[in-house]
């Protein structure tokens, strides 16, 4: 299935409402590896956001392009 176009300006104003607030995160590593996890949307940069993850298991902030977004290796929605 084909993608409707959505350009990366248009991912950051989607992301930009998420700011400071709780989020879920859904990551495809490959090869029907999909890691989830819950956190806190921390920064919001020219090229990439952080999420600073709930669970104590994880050290410290995960960090995604835009571009991860815009192709759907990364999928970030509101809690």
């Amino acid at each position: 299935m084909i993608k409707p176009f959505k350009s990366i300006h248009a991912v950051k104003q989607e992301i930009q409402n998420f700011y400071d607030r709780p989020v879920a995160v859904s990551v495809n590593l490959g090869r029907n590896k999909i890691q989830n996890f819950t956190g806190k949307l921390t920064g919001i940069y020219p090229a990439l956001v952080t999420v600073v993850p709930d669970d104590s298991s994880y050290r410290g902030k995960t960090s995604y392009s835009y571009a991860e977004i815009l192709c759907g290796i990364v999928k970030i929605t509101a809690r």
